[in-house]
């Protein structure tokens, strides 16, 4: 491992054994998952880190998932980062899914859902094998992918 991932991974979590990531699951991750991964004050960091020490690949997300994580976090880099070292992969383009984007608006309008909860559910029905991995997951319990399936989820333990 390269002397520059290995500082990413001590800048993102102290804890994270450069060894121990990706080993053992596929995920798309939610801005919640990212903030608590790169956050070591974040209540849920603990079991962000222990989630991507078991991660076998890139976890998929989307431009908006981005966008939200550097607003929280406030470090444009290290979010760029993330994808340039290949602990995250940009996988969704939204003007690909404009049509489905635009039904799963209007079929959650009560709910007044995020970009980035739509692009979500969208890339869980792209990528049915994969766990959406959340802090978040009353929302993302009441969405459905093809409207009647639930997305599978890996988040936190109820405290």
């Amino acid at each position: 491992m390269g002397k520059r991932k290995l500082a990413l991974f001590v800048v993102l979590a102290a804890c994270v054994p450069p060894q121990g990531l990706r080993q053992l699951m596929k995920g798309i991750a939610d801005t919640g998952f990212l903030i608590a991964f790169a956050n070591r004050t974040d209540q849920y960091h603990e079991w962000a880190v222990s989630v991507a020490e078991q991660v076998t690949e890139p976890l998929l997300t989307c431009e908006p998932v981005l966008a939200e994580t550097a607003f929280h976090l406030q470090n444009v880099p290290l979010v760029l980062e993330m994808i340039q070292e290949g602990l995250i992969a940009l996988a969704f383009d939204c003007k690909d899914h404009l049509t489905q984007l635009a039904a799963l608006a209007k079929q959650y309008a009560n709910r007044k859902p995020d970009l980035a909860d739509l692009c979500l559910i969208r890339m869980s029905e792209l990528n049915p094998r994969h766990n959406v991995i959340t802090v978040d997951r009353e929302d993302l319990r009441v969405y459905r992918r093809h409207k009647r399936e639930a997305i599978p989820l890996i988040s936190p333990p109820d405290s």
